[in-house]
């Protein structure tokens, strides 16, 4: 007897039915990052990484560009069972040479995506905004800066991941979900909590305001207790996320690894 026989058998006095539990399971598509392939690298010509990201972009054996990421993923989705999406973060647009920042970024920069994702029989893609190594990332600060040229760059970025998401949308005939997630904090305690977090409020309220269809895209706000380099402060703390997210029809999204209790 193995041990899911005996689990079946213990669910069973409980009166669950562990095998219709299971067929609905292999039913709920599940999504999965491309970044563990390059060590979060990405494509765009980032360079080192920054930003409380807490890899290399070196370790040995990592995908060096797109067509051995795609192997790479298209490997490991091979041995994963049930329906799968592929989750991108935008540095892994496929530029070919072309000279463009993240913020000016279209949907044409990810269709070589759209039809590798094709090719594998995915449900979908969904996608996130990288706002982390980068020139315009560099004082730690993104949609809660100070710097208004700042703030300004990286809402035309997410903003342009909106409508790449609607584009997902529309290839898949399935909502798409983008996760906003921001490096922003101080290491140090900060005198003044309430002005960063009322600046990335009006960030946000920006974004969500452009326009893009609530149909296609679903926006999640990923919140953290803190994140490397900036142990003592987060922006985006998981009590102003929780409240924004609810205010205004947004997901909140937990990333576990920033939950554990220890």
């Amino acid at each position: 007897m193995t041990a899911y026989d005996l689990a079946k058998e213990r669910f069973a006095k409980e009166g669950m039915d562990t095998e219709r539990a299971m067929k609905k399971l292999a039913e709920v598509p599940i999504s999965v990052h491309c970044w563990q392939g390059d060590d979060v690298i990405g494509l765009d010509g980032g360079g080192s990484l920054s930003g409380g990201i807490q890899t290399t972009g070196n370790y040995p054996g990592r995908a060096r560009n797109f067509e051995e990421l795609k192997r790479d993923i298209a490997k490991a989705f091979s041995l994963m069972p049930g329906k799968l999406r592929l989750n991108l973060h935008a540095s892994y647009a496929v530029l070919n040479g072309e000279k463009v920042d993240r913020n000016a970024y279209r949907p044409e920069h990810f269709a070589p995506w759209v039809e590798f994702a094709k090719q594998l029989g995915l449900n979908g893609i969904d996608f996130n905004p990288t706002m982390f190594s980068h020139r315009m990332a560099e004082g730690g600060l993104t949609l809660s800066s100070p710097d208004e040229k700042v703030r300004a760059f990286w809402v035309e970025h997410c903003i342009a991941c909106l409508k790449i998401a609607e584009y997902f949308a529309d290839e898949f005939k399935t909502r798409t979900l983008v996760n906003i997630w921001i490096p922003d904090g101080l290491k140090d305690v900060p005198a003044d909590r309430l002005t960063p977090r009322l600046r990335l409020k009006d960030s946000l309220d920006k974004i969500l305001s452009c326009g893009y269809d609530r149909s296609k895209v679903e926006v999640a706000v990923e919140s953290k207790v803190f994140g490397i380099g900036v142990e003592s402060y987060t922006v985006g703390s998981n009590e102003f996320y929780q409240n924004y997210a609810a205010k205004n029809g947004i997901c909140c999204l937990l990333d576990n690894g920033h939950y554990h209790p220890l």
